[in-house]
C-alpha cells in the first residue's frame, strides 16, 4: 500500500505531501482541479513514462517520492519475518526539463523500466476507459489464461508454434530449390570450375601489381642498370679499377709504414661488395630480356582476377569464401531429397508436439472457463446483475497438415466472453450487447476475481464510474468497500453514491495566488465530508436539506 506521497513541481502542484491509510479512500474535486495529476504522479512513481511538459512552469525539474508498505506476499522469501521498518520501500522519481530523469528504489539508482517491474506487485491502476479492454477478443483469451494459470503452458505452445512455422518455411524453401535444382546445379558447377581453374593465391594480386610496376618501367630500369654496371665495372676508369689501383698504392706504402697495411686490409670487404653488386646487376640485366611477354602474362592474370572479383567478391579472400559457400550449396542440392525428407519428418514431429500441447492447453482452458464463469456471475450479482448469465465461448480449431498456418502462438482456441443480462435471453457476445454500465460492472468483477488472495496491494480506480449512476454506482461502491478489506483502495469519483462508502475522503482544489495556480489536497473530517457529498449531490447551491441528507447517508454507511 502507499503510505506517503510527495509531489513537487508537477503541473499545477508546487509542493504537496499526502499521507494515505489502509482501506477505502475517495478523492473528489471539481473538473480540472488536478485529480488526474495525483494519479499521474503515482504512475510516475511506478515507472510510467514522464514528459518534460509535466514540469511546472518556471521550474527545471519535477519529482515524485512515495513510500510503499509491503505485504507478506511481496517480501522476499529468504528473509525472516520483517519488522515495520523492513516492510517500507522508498521510491524517488525525477523528470528534468531536458527530457532526462532518474529513478531510485530505496536510494539506489535504477532504470525506469526496472522501477516499473518492481512496483508491479504494489499497485494496479484502472482508468475510466478500462472497459474498452472487453471490446477486443484477444484480451478475452489473455484474461482467461492469466486467471486460469495457463500462461506458462501457453508460452511453451507459442515456442512450439514458432518452431513449426520455421520448419514449414524451411520445407517450402527446399521444395522451391528442388524445382530449380537441375538449373541451379549447372550454374553452381560453372562457378566452382571457373574459380578453381583460376587457382587464386592469397596475396597474389599484390605481387602481380608489383611485377607490373617493374615491367612497365623496364626500359628506364635497364638504363639505370647499365649506368650502374659502367660506373662499377665496365667504364675506364671504373670504381673496380680505381679500387685496385688504390689497393696497390697502399700495399707499396705499407713497406714504409705498417698503418697503411691495415687500411689496405679494410678495403678487402669493399672489393667483395663491389664484385657482388656487379654480379647482381649483370643477372638483373639478363632477366629483362623477356619483358614484353612477361608483362602480357601479368596483365592477363590481373584481368582474370578483376573479372572474378566483379562476380564473386571484392578481394581474393572473399572469392574463396564464396567458393566454400557455393560448394556447400552444391552439396546440399545434390542431397536435396535427403534433406527434404528430414525436414518433412521434423515438421511432422513438431506439429504433433504442437497439437498435443495445444490440446492440453485447450482442455485446461475449458476447465478454467467453467470456474471463471461461476466466479464472474457471483461478482456481477453482487454488483446488481443478479439474473445475468456469463459464459465463456471457446471455439477450437482442428489442426491438420493442410491448415498448418493455424499453428498460432496462442493455441487452437478462440475465446469470447458472452452474456445474457436478463433471464430468458440467450447469451450473446458481451462486446456487442452490453451497455456502458454493464461493461463497467463486468470490468470491476474481472478485476476483483482472485484479488482477495493478495494482501494490502493498492488498487487505484480513476473514474471507472464515468457514465453510470443510480443503483449501478451504489453496487460498485459496495464492491469497492468489500475489496478494501484486503486492499488499499484509492478512487477518484464524481458520484456521491460512491463517496458515501469510503472510509477516508480527500478533496482536491485548484486555487490562484500571486498570479500562480496551485492544486491542494485536504483530508476531510466528518462535517467537511458532509459538505463535499452535498456538493456532489446538489452542485454549487448546497441547501440545508442536501446537508441533512448527506449527513444521514454518511452516518448510515460509516456504521455498516
Amino acid at each position: 500500500m502507499i503510505r506517503f506521497l510527495r509531489i513537487k513541481n508537477l503541473a499545477t502542484i508546487d509542493d504537496l505531501q499526502l499521507n494515505f491509510e489502509e482501506g477505502f479512500s475517495i478523492l473528489t474535486g471539481e473538473t480540472g482541479a488536478g485529480k488526474s495529476i495525483i494519479i499521474g504522479s503515482i504512475r510516475l512513481a511506478c515507472g510510467e513514462k514522464g514528459s518534460p511538459d509535466l514540469i511546472r512552469t518556471g521550474q527545471e525539474e519535477a519529482s515524485v517520492e512515495a513510500i510503499f508498505w509491503l505485504s507478506e506476499k511481496t517480501m522476499l522469501e529468504d528473509r525472516p519475518v520483517p519488522n515495520e521498518e523492513m516492510r517500507e520501500r522508498a521510491v524517488h522519481r525525477t523528470i528534468s526539463i531536458e527530457g532526462s530523469g532518474k529513478a531510485y528504489w530505496d536510494g539506489v539508482l535504477v532504470p525506469v523500466k526496472k522501477l516499473k517491474e518492481m512496483s508491479g506487485d504494489l499497485v494496479d491502476i484502472y482508468g475510466q476507459n478500462d472497459h474498452i479492454f472487453l471490446l477486443h477478443l484477444e484480451n478475452h483469451l489473455d484474461y482467461l489464461d492469466q486467471s486460469g494459470g495457463t500462461m506458462a503452458l501457453r508460452s511453451d505452445v507459442a515456442q512450439t508454434a514458432q518452431e513449426v512455422r520455421g520448419l514449414i518455411r524451411l520445407r517450402d524453401e527446399w521444395k522451391a530449390k528442388e524445382r530449380e535444382r537441375s538449373q541451379r546445379l549447372d550454374f553452381l558447377e560453372f562457378q566452382i570450375q571457373e574459380i578453381e581453374r583460376a587457382g587464386l593465391r592469397p596475396g597474389e594480386e599484390e605481387e602481380l601489381r608489383g611485377q607490373r610496376h617493374l615491367l612497365k618501367n623496364a626500359e628506364k630500369i635497364t638504363a639505370l642498370v647499365e649506368k650502374a654496371l659502367e660506373a662499377a665495372y665496365a667504364a675506364e676508369p671504373s670504381i673496380a679499377s680505381l679500387l685496385v689501383k688504390l689497393q696497390n698504392s697502399l700495399a707499396e706504402l705499407s713497406a714504409y709504414d705498417q698503418k697503411f697495411s691495415a687500411m689496405n686490409d679494410s678495403l678487402g670487404p669493399l672489393a667483395i661488395v663491389l664484385q657482388d653488386l656487379s654480379d647482381v646487376l649483370i643477372k638483373y640485366k639478363d632477366k629483362q630480356e623477356a619483358i614484353p611477354e612477361k608483362l602480357e602474362e601479368v596483365e592477363e592474370r590481373l584481368s582474370l582476377i578483376e573479372n572474378l572479383k566483379r562476380k564473386y567478391g571484392a578481394q581474393i579472400v572473399d572469392i574463396h569464401f564464396y567458393l566454400g559457400k557455393i560448394k556447400q550449396e552444391h552439396q546440399d542440392l545434390a542431397q536435396i531429397q535427403d534433406k527434404l525428407s528430414h525436414v518433412e519428418s521434423d515438421v511432422e514431429k513438431t506439429l504433433a508436439a504442437y497439437v498435443s500441447q495445444a490440446a492440453r492447453l485447450s482442455g485446461l482452458r475449458q476447465k478454467a472457463a467453467r470456474d471463471l464463469e461461476r466466479q464472474i456471475e457471483t461478482e456481477i450479482a453482487l454488483l446488481g446483475m443478479k439474473k445475468a448469465s456469463f459464459r465463456i465461448k471457446i471455439e477450437t480449431t482442428s489442426l491438420t497438415r493442410e491448415n498448418t498456418e493455424k499453428a498460432r502462438d496462442s493455441g487452437i482456441d478462440d475465446v469470447e466472453f458472452m452474456i445474457s443480462p436478463n433471464p430468458g435471453e440467450e447469451v450473446k457476445p458481451l462486446r456487442k450487447i452490453a451497455s456502458g454500465g454493464e461493461l463497467s460492472r463486468i470490468m470491476l468483477a474481472l478485476k476483483a476475481v482472485g484479488k482477495e488472495k493478495g494482501s494490502l496491494k493498492t488498487l487505484i480506480f480513476d473514474e471507472i464510474d464515468s457514465g453510470i449512476g443510480g443503483k449501478t454506482a451504489e453496487f460498485i461502491a459496495q464492491k469497492l468497500k468489500e475489496l478494501s478489506k484486503n486492499h488499499q483502495i484509492l478512487c477518484i469519483t464524481h458520484l456521491p453514491q460512491i463517496a458515501l462508502f469510503a472510509s477516508h475522503h480527500y478533496r482536491i482544489e485548484k486555487k490562484v495566488g500571486k498570479d500562480r495556480t496551485f492544486t491542494t489536497v485536504k483530508k476531510l473530517d466528518f462535517e467537511e465530508r458532509v459538505e463535499e457529498i452535498a456538493r456532489l449531490m446538489s452542485g454549487s447551491r448546497i441547501s440545508e436539506l442536501a446537508l441533512e441528507n448527506a449527513r444521514e447517508m454518511l452516518l448510515h454507511n460509516l456504521k455498516t
